[in-house]
């Protein structure tokens, strides 16, 4: 299907009509630290490797790597701590906890990227959206936002609610001390609008997937208000000390293409277009699973870097984006369990198939639970190991065009 016309894009990127009118809270976005910014004068050899991997930057000797979820319950020492502290909301908003189980793997593994241990339902309560996490049904909203009065009920992101997030950033961004890159994330407002109108965990979406047809005002109001916080959020990350933002739209993928253009792609570029002015030095990676069919969709958002997951096969996933923006992933995170020599000669056929350019290795979803720690550690000791000269030795880099 074609790209919707000017007029339909125009009346998706709109703000919420009047009477969507949000009750009145201002957010107060700190102003970033001098400390925390790059230097108009410093080298962008000074940043991480990971950042200008993300940039597309020319003669890095190897892909930088980080794992989706490598923090988290497949480390016995994380297991441990979750013992003691069994609520994933209080390991998720306690900032002792954070930058603890954050560190865990950095200490570990020696990872590129040190993503921030958190969620993406983390900021709902900051605009308005209590919500619980039970053991027997994950995320629970005890009153989805299905109506415009609900919509109209739903508060400008207030970031005091969400302090422990930014302390968290600073001491980690201290502790990491320039040798990793230090990710943020946020979800996309399609995919947190999932959760907040059907209100637990689906397959099915249907609710919210029949509000495009009987009720599109409320959810375009809705996802203007998500795209406006989300937009906050990400910048107070940045301002924390956060150096390369990632943009999870999990549930984007359960959407057909043609849909997904209009009811999530325009609140992404909406975002991307903000922080793109307000934050221009933070590269933003898009990770949408089961994304095989929206590729070139995903492009067009802005975004510096495009996840792939692992049912995309990268050599393919390249040729259709061409080598003019970054791609991340994308080994199956299954490869992990494999024997060791096998998942070294994965690693290896993805990072070739990559190219010697733009390219942040990483599995094609998170890391699965009973993963072994010592896959783990090889899979980071082999990246560590590789070098772009030798592996395309004799090759002459092909200028890749994204496929029209």
């Amino acid at each position: 299907m074609m790209p919707p016309t000017a007029t339909a894009t125009a009346v998706f990127l709109s703000a919420a009509p009047s009477s969507f009118s949000t009750r009145s809270r201002r957010s107060r976005l700190p102003a970033i630290s001098a400390s925390l910014s790059p230097s108009s004068s410093s080298s962008s050899s000074d940043e991480p490797l990971l950042v200008r991997a993300a940039r597309g930057e020319d003669g890095l000797q190897r892909p930088p790597a980080w794992m989706m979820r490598q923090a988290g319950r497949y480390m016995a020492e994380y297991q441990a701590l979750a013992r003691r502290h069994p609520s994933f909301r209080e390991r998720s908003e306690n900032t002792d906890l954070i930058v603890e189980i954050t560190l865990q793997p950095w200490r570990a593994f020696a990872p590129d990227g040190v993503i921030l241990f958190s969620d993406i339902l983390t900021p709902l309560p900051a605009i308005g959206v209590p919500f619980d996490i039970l053991d027997s049904k994950g995320p629970v909203i005890q009153s989805p936002v299905r109506s415009e009065e609900q919509v109209r009920e739903l508060v400008p992101i207030d970031l005091d609610m969400l302090e422990f997030v930014g302390e968290s950033l600073k001491i980690l961004r201290n502790e990491i001390d320039g040798k990793a890159a230090l990710l943020g994330f946020v979800g996309a407002p399609w995919t947190i609008a999932t959760y907040v109108v059907e209100g637990v965990m689906t397959n099915t979406y249907t609710n919210i997937k029949s509000m495009c047809h009987t009720a599109p005002d409320v959810l375009r109001g809705l996802l203007s208000h998500l795209a406006q916080a989300i937009s906050d959020y990400i910048i107070y990350q940045v301002n924390s000390g956060a150096q390369c933002i990632q943009i999870f739209d999990s549930w984007g993928g359960q959407l057909p293409p043609h849909v997904w253009e209009q009811w999530s792609k325009p609140y992404i570029k909406q975002i991307v277009s903000r922080i793109k002015k307000e934050c221009p030095h933070v590269p933003l990676v898009l990770y949408i699973n089961g994304n095989g069919g929206l590729l070139e969709r995903m492009k067009d958002t802005g975004v510096n870097v495009i996840g792939l997951d692992w049912t995309v096969d990268m050599a393919d996933g390249r040729r259709r984006l061409g080598n003019g923006i970054s791609v991340q992933g994308n080994v199956d995170p299954a490869f992990l369990f494999s024997p060791l020599p096998v998942l070294t000669d994965e690693i290896h056929r993805v990072v070739k198939a990559a190219g010697p350019k733009g390219h942040i290795l990483n599995l094609g979803h998170g890391v699965l639970q009973q993963t072994p720690e010592e896959a783990v550690a090889h899979f980071f000791d082999v990246t560590r190991s590789l070098r772009y000269d030798t592996l395309f030795q004799g090759s002459v880099a092909e200028e890749l065009l994204p496929v029209a």
